[in-house]
C-alpha cells in the first residue's frame, strides 16, 4: 500500500492523467464512470483509440440524455441497497461524487459488487475535516449555498459546477480507520493520496490565503490525515 501526500493543486491538475494511467496500466477494457451525467471524463476518441467499452452511470435520466454518442448509459442510484446490475467492470471511477452520497458504505459495497475480480477502483473526493467542508456539512443547505456563492462569486448554480448537497460519508484522508473500512468490504487499498490545501476559498482575503498556503505546505511535510482537504484512493479486488 502506498500512502503519500501533496498539495491540492496537484490533485486538480493531475486527476485526468492519473485516471488515464490507471486504465492503461491495468489494461482495463470495461470502464464504468459513476456520476458522469452529461460529461464523461474521457472523449469518444480516447474510447475508440483504446477499444474500450465505456459506460456512464448516473441517477439522473435527464443528465444521461445529454451525454454524447458512443457511451453506454446506466440509469441507477449507486448507493441503493441491493443494487443489482447485469454487468461487471474492469475499472470503476468517480470524481467529486462520493461526498454527495449519504451512505458511503452502501456506495462502496455496490462498487465492489460491480467490480470484476482483478479490477481497479479510483475515487477523487473532498475530505473532512477541512474547515470549508466541515462548514458545508453543518450549515443548512440554503445557507451553505449562499456562503459558497459569496466566497466564490460567479459560480454556476446549475449545471456542471452547481452546488449540490454534500454529506461526506466515508470521505476522509488516509487514516487507519478509513483504510480498515475499505478492507472490511473486501478491497485491497493499493494507493491513498492525501492532499492539503483549499486556497480557492480564501482568494478574497489575501492574508488568510497566504497563511493557509504556509500551513498547507507544512502539512505536506508533516502530514496529519485528519486535516487533508482532498484525497485519491485506488482500490483493488482480488
Amino acid at each position: 500500500m502506498k500512502i503519500h501526500y501533496a498539495h491540492s493543486n496537484e490533485a486538480w491538475q493531475g486527476v485526468v492523467s492519473f485516471i488515464q494511467k490507471q486504465i492503461l496500466d491495468s489494461k482495463a477494457q470495461r470502464i464504468l464512470e459513476v456520476g458522469a451525467g452529461a460529461n464523461p471524463t474521457f472523449s469518444s476518441d480516447f474510447v475508440k483509440e483504446h477499444q474500450l467499452v465505456y459506460s456512464i452511470l448516473d441517477i439522473s435520466e435527464e443528465e444521461l440524455a445529454k451525454a454524447p454518442d458512443g457511451y453506454d448509459t446506466v440509469l441507477a442510484d449507486i448507493s441503493s441497497p441491493g443494487l443489482n446490475l447485469p454487468n461487471q467492470y474492469d475499472f470503476i471511477f468517480s470524481r467529486m461524487l462520493a461526498e454527495h452520497i449519504k451512505d458511503g458504505e452502501a456506495f462502496h459495497q455496490n462498487v465492489f459488487n460491480l467490480l470484476a475480480p482483478g479490477g481497479i477502483v479510483f475515487h477523487f473526493f473532498p475530505t473532512l475535516y477541512a474547515p470549508p467542508f466541515v462548514l458545508n456539512r453543518l450549515l443548512p443547505e440554503e445557507l451553505a449555498r449562499k456562503v459558497l456563492n459569496l466566497i466564490q462569486s460567479g459560480r454556476e448554480q446549475h449545471g456542471k459546477h452547481a452546488k449540490f448537497p454534500a454529506y461526506y460519508s466515508w470521505c476522509r484522508g488516509p487514516s487507519q480507520k478509513q483504510i480498515q473500512k475499505f478492507e472490511k468490504i473486501g478491497f485491497e487499498v493499493k494507493e491513498y493520496i492525501g492532499f492539503f490545501g483549499h486556497s480557492g476559498y480564501y482568494q478574497k482575503v489575501p492574508i488568510v490565503d497566504k497563511i493557509h498556503r504556509r500551513i498547507s505546505t507544512w502539512l505536506v511535510n508533516h502530514p496529519i490525515p485528519l486535516f487533508t482537504s482532498f484525497a485519491y484512493v485506488v482500490l483493488g479486488k482480488n
